[in-house]
């Protein structure tokens, strides 16, 4: 009968111990300490020409020893990939240099906004607001090809990638048989974000197609999207970047037609001029004009308001 409790308690104390140990096992993400670059304030310039040979790119931070995010999330990545950053009073330089095993790129289409699953590809991520509910992403190609997107909702479902908004930024890039560099020039007037704020979150992640492997800066578990704005590490710029300008866009349209009537041998000629216009008010108001709109509609058909990036076809 004294042997009864005990036989009883053990399972209890073993079961205690499994859990102990299985909790302490399972790599914290949450806990890690973010990641951080510093971004220096510059006043030489930058050609966004891919080569990154201006001698200012040597006093730059790097962001380096990417983790994989697939085939595996606990290794680093196999082949290295490096970020530095660099401001002046109007722009955000970017430069990516990227090991490869060999100069066999894998591209799909030379489109912009192109699919990050179907290219080699490295793409960078900033959160102004640090509210890790909206982010910019900027990706480039080994062949320089573009794609800017807005993502919402945390970045933790498909849904909130937008890649239909376009804004105004340069990138370039070379290529060589065992790296290729991407250099890319971010106006801030492309960019909303707090005043005197000097820390944004960020990310970076890379796709390689050639040994299959994708790869992050601050690193994701693979149960997550790579754009999950959960897990960001931090850029600390030198000085609070500059307030940001309000831009403003000009979009002008001519339609030009004639007609002729080959009995009365008279030869109508049309002209119509138009245009819109979209003007910063604040951070996050934008004013739309529109000056004699062209709706695609002629006078005899029904008004079709169009609020959609397809043309109407009837």
């Amino acid at each position: 009968m004294d042997s009864l409790p005990y036989r009883l308690h053990f399972p209890m104390v073993r079961t205690t111990a499994f859990l102990f140990v299985l909790l302490y096992s399972v790599p914290a993400f949450g806990q890690e300490e973010p990641r951080q670059i510093n971004v220096n304030r510059i006043s030489e310039e930058i050609t966004v020409d891919g080569v990154m040979n201006e001698a200012v790119w040597e006093t730059a931070d790097i962001a380096a020893n990417f983790w994989q995010f697939f085939p595996t999330d606990t290794a680093r990545a196999e082949h290295p990939t490096e970020i530095r950053m660099l401001y002046d009073e109007s722009t955000l330089y970017v430069a990516a240099r990227a090991e490869v095993p060999d100069d066999n790129y894998v591209v799909s289409t030379l489109r912009r906004d192109f699919s990050g699953t179907g290219n080699d590809n490295i793409s960078v991520m900033f959160d102004p607001y640090r509210n890790s509910t909206n982010a910019y992403l900027f990706g480039v190609t080994p062949y320089g090809v573009q794609r800017d997107v807005l993502i919402s909702g945390g970045g933790d479902s498909p849904s909130g990638f937008n890649a239909t908004w376009d804004e105004k930024w340069q990138a370039q890039s070379t290529r060589h048989e065992d790296h290729y560099v991407v250099e890319m020039a971010i106006p801030f007037s492309s960019l909303s974000y707090p005043e005197e704020s000097r820390r944004w979150q960020f990310q970076a992640y890379r796709w390689d197609f050639q040994t299959n492997e994708r790869s992050i800066w601050s690193r994701v578990p693979q149960n997550q999207l790579m754009i999950n704005l959960a897990f960001l590490g931090e850029m600390v710029f030198e000085e609070a970047p500059p307030k940001s300008s309000p831009p403003v866009a000009l979009i002008p349209y001519a339609n030009t037609g004639t007609q002729r009537d080959f009995v009365s041998g008279q030869t109508e000629n049309q002209l119509k001029i138009g245009g819109d216009a979209k003007v910063s008010v604040s951070q996050g108001l934008t004013l739309d004009l529109t000056a004699n709109p062209d709706f695609s509609n002629v006078e005899a058909d029904e008004f079709v308001t169009n609020v959609t990036r397809f043309e109407i076809s009837r």
